[in-house]
């Protein structure tokens, strides 16, 4: 009798039969054991079954490596554990959230058109808060998103990232004596001493470096910073609003006009808050504010807030947004 003889089923149960006809000779098999060895010898993930979640051994807690199961309308497929936090927010979560929850993932060594895509559109899908770049030996670090959106003069309305490097770029003074006249804009540091900074940035990131304007200071009156404009403004030093959440040593005025910071940066940098690690490297690196006559502020290798003669050489730590 040939087996298309044999009266055919619609459904299966657990203890019909198959016959397998293998190396020593056919041979029964039932059912319920076969779906098993098939999904040993085809991969679980490969196959779209049912599955009775009571009879599964219960877990209270993972571990890199561990795959959860997600059914979809291919089949049944696998994500990393590690990598299911941040896709649950990447799908459901507010774009806000990325600026609020710290994940540190290497981002490769170069910057994709998919990345800046889904900067541009504002989702910022795939980036997190402390996720980095290693371009040109330098990790280029994410320490917040949509810092400037819809401030200056002109309002900025492309979505963007903050980044900063990891490390000081290189060494250099905000002016070569202890002045301050003419403020930051004034500075040697802001005409000279940040083209290389400029040049290596713009090496890493290419056109995704945006501009946007800011307003900074251009004038010191008895110390304390007494005018400011609008600029527009790629690669900056940061503040000390961006690096503590407050200002230290900057003066707000002579104590008998009313003061003016001449800055729109008003809230600290979210990695900063988080993670203060990424503040305090161990090295001295310069701030763009004004603290009186001579010198700047500048955070030192010990983590404190402080201030030092303009002529002084510290590290060049540049912010600046991409898009």
């Amino acid at each position: 009798m040939k087996i298309t003889d044999y009266e055919k089923v619609q459904s299966l149960a657990a203890n019909h039969i198959f016959l397998i006809d293998g190396d020593s000779g056919t041979k029964a098999i039932l059912a319920s054991d076969l779906a098993k060895g098939l999904e040993k010898l085809m991969g679980f993930e490969n196959l779209n079954l049912e599955l009775d979640l009571s009879k599964l051994t219960q877990i209270n807690s993972l571990a890199a490596g561990n795959k959860l199961l997600v059914g979809t309308t291919d089949g049944n497929v696998a994500i990393a554990a590690e990598d299911a936090l941040f896709a649950v927010l990447d799908a459901f979560a507010a774009p806000e959230v990325h600026s609020r929850v710290f994940r540190g993932k290497n981002l490769g060594t170069f910057f994709t058109e998919e990345q800046k895509a889904n900067i541009q559109n504002g989702t910022f899908k795939g980036l997190f808060l402390g996720d980095y770049w290693v371009i040109g030996g330098v990790n280029w670090r994410i320490w917040d998103f949509d810092y400037w959106y819809n401030a200056g003069d002109a309002a900025f309305t492309n979505h963007h990232v903050v980044i900063m490097p990891d490390t000081c770029l290189y060494e250099a003074k905000m002016n070569d004596s202890n002045i301050t006249t003419g403020g930051y804009v004034g500075s040697k540091m802001y005409t000279a001493n940040l083209v290389n900074a400029k040049t290596q940035i713009n090496a890493a990131f290419g056109s995704a470096v945006l501009t946007h304007r800011d307003l900074l200071t251009n004038a010191v009156t008895s110390g304390y910073p007494s005018a400011g404009s609008w600029y527009d403004s790629s690669v900056e030093l940061p503040n000390e609003i961006m690096m503590y959440g407050s200002y230290v040593h900057t003066p707000a005025g002579n104590g008998s006009t009313v003061p003016y910071r001449y800055t729109i940066n008003k809230k600290q940098l979210a990695l900063a808050a988080i993670a203060p690690k990424y503040v305090n490297i161990r090295a001295n690196y310069w701030l763009r504010d004004v603290v009186s006559s001579a010198p700047f502020a500048y955070v030192t290798g010990d983590g404190r807030p402080d201030y030092n003669n303009a002529s002084s050489s510290f590290g060049v730590r540049p912010v600046f947004p991409v898009g």
